[in-house]
């Protein structure tokens, strides 16, 4: 009988973990299912692993080829696969039970092309957040696609979806060879899609392995040849996009700039010989990414790019060194006495043997404004809020501070006390509520020329604040707060 699903696994050198993982996929609650194990010529005892599980479970197939890579060991087990949908995992990670379930039951109610959920990252026996995956799936939405919903960009894996077997091969999806076979793929089938699911489980346990014994690609991923192929799939992915979806260009761009350049800066950083190849690789790097998307990065990046292709090695390991310093954000700060410029506090600034132009340090773009209501409290003639106002990174006190409520249609000015550094108290009048509601808390906050406004939000649940007076009630004092 044909399966519903068809798991593929390559298995190189993962004789430590092979095991658990192999064990989560038969212990899926979606029992419908092949696993198509393919040993991608390993020299430890995976092979043997493989082997006892396909004997004890008939679901479970054991192909081999020599040693030629993850992307052809996937290819080799897609010509085996007879299922409805395909599916990925790594030989050393590990599948939540319900998972498959999950996902495979999203594209059945949807007609979806593919479904993706979130990732935990598996470090010594417990789960952590995925910095990969941290941004992508806290808002899940079926029938999606990554042109409207362009978080998707970072999500860059294969392993964490199940795909419909008829769009794969309608789309003509297949692995490169290479390190990172999987990102264009990814990104392709995200673009190609019609529409996509994202569901909220989390579907994939991705394994950071032990230092001792052999590292893998993920962890090699500082030395010179394994940065090359890390380019070669960027370049990839970029023509891809350029051709298909030039929409997702910048984001994309940003994304390798946020993660994957953190690489190239560790290489040079623990590099004990001539840095010059991989300064030489920095800079095609650097050439393969739209120039706006370079000019738009945080400061603090901008300040390593910039030594970056200046070759100033040593001063590039100093900014390293202070990233990793800090235990909390890196500060702001104004400078400048009639026209006020606000830039990070990095080493080098104004430095006169280096002669850092100012605008690699400007940071005014990152300065957000942050406005937490603490507390509403009934006076018996009115409601008093606290709220603590200040600037994300200004270890300043704001010395300007206006509150208002707004329902949309009436604003309502509210006098405001300073209560402490950050604090500030207001007092409500519940008959100049009368009619309107619900209310927000907009504040305005100004320091040195620099004017932020937004909303006030709860300090408990970190949505937007509100105030709601139904009509029947004359003094709030029946509304919980």
């Amino acid at each position: 009988m044909i399966p519903l699903l068809s798991v593929i696994v390559p298995i190189y050198n993962v004789e430590p973990y092979l095991a658990e993982c192999l064990k989560s996929l038969a212990a899926q609650t979606l029992e419908d299912i092949e696993v198509i194990l393919v040993d991608d010529g390993s020299v430890d005892g995976s092979r043997r692993v493989a082997e006892d599980f396909a004997a004890a479970d008939d679901r479970f197939v054991l192909v081999g080829q020599r040693n030629l890579g993850p992307g052809p060991a996937r290819n080799q087990g897609l010509r085996r696969a007879r299922g409805t949908y395909l599916a990925f995992a790594d030989g050393d990670d590990v599948v939540p039970p319900e998972a498959y379930e999950v996902l495979v039951g999203s594209l059945s109610e949807t007609g979806s092309d593919l479904a993706c959920g979130a990732v935990r990252r598996l470090v010594d026996g417990g789960l952590e957040e995925s910095v990969l995956h941290e941004k992508v799936f806290r808002r899940p939405q079926l029938c999606t696609h990554i042109t409207d919903k362009q978080v998707l960009v970072r999500d860059r894996t294969v392993w964490n979806k199940v795909y419909r077997r008829e769009f794969w091969e309608r789309a003509g999806l297949a692995f490169p060879s290479g390190i990172y076979e999987d990102v264009p793929v990814a990104m392709q089938a995200h673009v190609l899609a019609t529409s996509v699911d994202m569901v909220g489980d989390v579907v994939y346990h991705w394994r950071k392995r032990d230092e001792e014994g052999e590292t893998s690609i993920t962890q090699r991923r500082s030395e010179l040849p394994n940065l090359s192929e890390r380019l070669a799939a960027i370049r990839s992915v970029r023509a891809f996009l350029d051709e298909r979806a030039p929409e997702l260009l910048d984001g994309f761009d940003a994304l390798v700039l946020e993660k994957d350049t953190v690489f190239l800066f560790q290489a040079l950083e623990h590099c004990e010989g001539d840095p010059g190849p991989l300064l030489e690789l920095g800079h095609a790097w650097l050439a393969a990414l739209g120039p706006h998307v370079l000019d738009s990065a945080p400061s603090l990046r901008r300040l390593e790019l910039h030594l970056l292709r200046r070759g100033l090695v040593a001063e590039l390991r100093t900014v390293r060194e202070f990233r990793r310093g800090r235990e909390d954000v890196t500060r702001v700060r104004p400078r400048g006495l009639r026209t006020t410029n606000w830039y990070g506090d990095y080493p080098f600034f104004r430095d006169r043997r280096l002669r850092i132009p100012d605008e690699v340090f400007d940071a005014r773009e990152e300065l957000k404004l942050v406005a937490r209501l603490e507390s509403c409290e009934w006076t018996g003639a009115g409601y008093r809020l606290r709220v603590y106002v200040g600037i994300h990174r200004v270890e300043r006190k704001v010395p300007k501070v206006a509150l208002w409520l707004s329902d949309g249609q009436r604003r309502i000015p509210l006098e405001v006390r300073r209560r402490g550094r950050y604090g500030v108290v207001a007092a409500v009048d519940p008959d100049r509520l009368e009619g309107g509601g619900p209310w927000r808390l907009q504040v305005r906050a100004e320091m040195r020329g620099l004017v932020l406004k937004g909303w006030c939000r709860d300090d408990a649940s970190g949505g937007v604040w509100r105030l709601s007076v139904p009509g029947w009630s004359r003094s709030g004092m029946d509304i919980p707060q």
